[in-house]
């Protein structure tokens, strides 16, 4: 017998690219004239699976990530819909598709855990209402746009393993971060920060148990160029390749 045929990509790249396997770019392309945007639309066009671009103002519900085996929050905040940003990471997290969250997606990533599993009172509204937010935004300390930087990861972690280091170099590209009282309170249950900056603010993030969830405020797109991908990406592909095989249809008898 046949599974249920999958839907053709709208906006993705289709060139060499099994249908079964498809990859979900949530943001608003171009938003703030976002450096990394133009550098994943070089690299998707020779990965072997379809992309697709998902604006957050089509995502209400998760019908609109129906069908992906992977989804990939690219930075861009603040967001158009922050609100379909949280939806998507949410859908990746219940139903374990493998998760990417990089800058604007690592934070929404942390928001919302802290609002949907640790129901944490200063992260609820934060949806209809992005003010809220305000109280927990802070300057970082050791803030760059687009250098390099140290960073110590956690030992016996997702990302260390990715690395086979707990001591590396990442290019950052943001000047703002949360509240370390919030960061803090976001850190429990099966989500555990995973990576620090030279001043102790938490730069990672990932969910234990899940077969890939991983959240960075570094940008490792910035870092990579097509066909010589940051180590970060390559096991993210992965991630999401083995979920496209695993969710294959069966072959007809």
């Amino acid at each position: 017998m046949t599974g249920p045929a999958r839907p053709k990509s709208r906006r993705g790249n289709t060139m060499s690219s099994p249908a079964r396997t498809r990859l979900a770019l949530v943001g608003d392309r171009g938003n703030h004239e976002e450096p990394s945007h133009p550098r994943i639309d070089a690299m998707r066009e020779r990965w072997d699976l379809t992309t697709e671009w998902i604006p957050t103002t089509e995502i209400h519900d998760a019908s609109a990530l129906e069908g992906f085996d992977g989804v990939w929050v690219v930075p861009g905040a603040p967001y158009v819909h922050q609100k379909g940003v949280h939806i998507a990471v949410r859908h990746a997290r219940e139903n374990l598709l493998p998760f990417l969250g990089t800058c604007g997606g690592f934070f929404s990533a942390l928001i919302e855990h802290a609002q949907n599993v640790l129901h944490l009172p200063e992260a609820l509204g934060v949806d209809e209402d992005p003010d809220r937010l305000t109280p927990l935004v802070t300057p970082l300390t050791c803030s760059f746009r687009g250098e390099k930087a140290p960073l110590t990861v956690m030992g016996n972690s997702r990302l260390a393993a990715i690395y086979e280091a707990t001591e590396v170099e990442e290019v950052f590209h943001c000047e703002y971060g949360l509240t370390d009282t919030f960061m803090n309170a976001a850190n429990q249950g099966a989500l555990r920060l995973s990576a620090w900056d030279a001043d102790g603010a938490a730069r990672a993030l990932e969910i234990t148990g899940h077969p890939f969830f991983l959240g960075s405020l570094f940008q490792p797109e910035l870092s990579s160029a097509p066909g010589s991908e940051h180590v970060i990406l390559r096991a993210f592909l992965a991630a999401v390749h083995a979920h496209a095989a695993t969710d294959a249809p069966m072959p007809t008898s």
